[in-house]
C-alpha cells in the first residue's frame, strides 16, 4: 500500500506509457492528415462519449475499491480476532506445576502467528511453508503443511488443542466456546479474504471499460484537432491520460491481496499480530514494519 503523500508520476507513466505513446502517434497522424485533408467532424457525440465513459469508469473504480476496502476490514477483524485468541488462551489456560498448560498457552499462540503469516502467502500465492517453519517445529507444522488449504488446517490444530484443555480439565466448556466463537470470527474473516481472492470482477466490468477506453482515444483527436490545431498530439494525449489512469486504478485495486504496492499491507498486518501475541506469551518481539521507499508492505 502506497502510504507517501507525494504523487507517484513515474509509477503511473509507467503502467500506462505504452497505450499513451500508442496514442501520441495516433495523435500526430490525425492532425497530420486534418491539414493535408480538412474535414470537420460533430464534437456533441464525442462529448457525450465522453462523459458517459468518465460515469463507467468511475462506478467500475467504485467497484475496485469497494473489494479493496473489504480486504482491508478483514483483516482490520483478523488482528483484533488474534488478540481476543491470545488473550483468551493466556486468561483462561492455569498455570500448572507440571507446565503442560503453560506450554498449550504458547503453542496455540506460536501456532496462530504460524496461520496468520501462512494465510498471507496463501493470498499472495506464495509459498507458505518457510513462514510456518518459524514459528513451528517441522513434527507440528507437517499435517497442515500436507494439506490443500495450509491456514485452515493450522486453525484445526488450534481447535484440537482447545478441546484437549477442556478434555484435560484446564478450562470448562463455557470457556472452550468463548475462544471457539473467537475462531470462527477467525475462519469468517479467511473465508471473506479467499472469497474476494478467488471471484474476480465479472469479465464485462473489465472488457468494456479498456474497449470504451481504448476507443474514445481513437476518436479523441478527431474531435479535438479543429479546435486545438497543432496542440491537438497534447491536448488529447493529456486528456487520454487522465481516462487511461482512471482505468489502470481499477486494475490495480480489483485484488486486493496481489503483492503489488497497490495491496493491503498484510506484512505490516501480521507484524502488528506477530508483536502482539510475543509480548502475551513474554517473548521477545520484532519492531513494527516501516514503509519501504513510502510503500508499507
Amino acid at each position: 500500500m502506497i502510504v507517501s503523500a507525494t504523487p507517484r508520476l513515474r509509477n503511473l507513466l509507467l503502467d500506462v506509457w505504452r497505450p499513451l505513446a500508442v496514442l501520441f502517434v495516433w495523435d500526430v497522424a490525425v492532425t497530420v492528415f486534418y491539414y493535408v485533408f480538412p474535414f470537420k467532424a460533430p464534437a456533441l457525440p464525442l462529448t457525450l462519449f465522453g462523459s458517459a465513459l468518465a460515469l463507467f469508469l468511475g462506478f467500475r473504480d467504485n467497484s475496485a475499491y469497494q473489494r479493496w476496502w473489504e480486504g482491508r476490514v478483514l483483516w482490520g477483524a483478523m488482528i483484533n480476532a488474534s488478540r481476543s485468541l491470545a488473550r483468551g488462551a493466556m486468561a483462561f489456560l492455569p498455570i500448572d506445576d507440571n507446565g503442560s498448560a503453560r506450554d498449550l498457552k504458547r503453542s496455540i499462540v506460536l501456532r496462530h502467528l504460524a496461520y496468520v503469516h501462512g494465510l498471507r502467502c496463501q493470498l499472495r500465492r506464495q509459498d507458505p511453508t518457510a513462514e510456518v517453519l518459524r514459528f513451528l517445529s517441522p513434527t507440528e507444522a507437517a499435517d497442515p503443511l500436507a494439506r490443500t488449504n495450509i491456514a485452515n488446517g493450522l486453525l484445526d490444530g488450534t481447535a484440537r488443542r482447545i478441546a484437549r484443555a477442556t478434555r484435560e480439565g484446564w478450562i470448562d466448556t463455557i470457556q472452550q466456546t468463548q475462544l471457539e466463537r473467537i475462531l470462527v470470527d477467525i475462519a469468517n474473516a479467511q473465508g471473506g479474504m479467499e472469497r474476494i481472492k478467488n471471484t474476480p470482477l465479472p469479465n464485462q466490468y473489465r472488457f468494456f471499460p479498456t474497449l470504451f477506453t481504448r476507443l474514445f482515444c481513437i476518436l479523441l483527436p478527431i474531435g479535438l484537432v479543429e479546435t486545438l490545431g497543432w496542440a491537438t498530439p497534447i491536448g488529447s494525449s493529456l486528456a487520454g491520460l487522465m481516462f487511461l489512469s482512471v482505468l489502470r486504478i481499477g486494475d490495480d485495486l480489483v485484488d486486493p491481496f496481489a503483492d503489488s504496492i497497490h495491496d493491503v499491507p498484510m506484512t505490516a498486518m501480521c507484524r502488528t499480530i506477530e508483536i502482539d501475541l510475543l509480548q502475551a506469551i513474554g517473548d521477545e518481539a520484532p519492531a513494527p514494519l516501516q514503509p519501504d521507499d513510502g510503500v508499507l508492505w
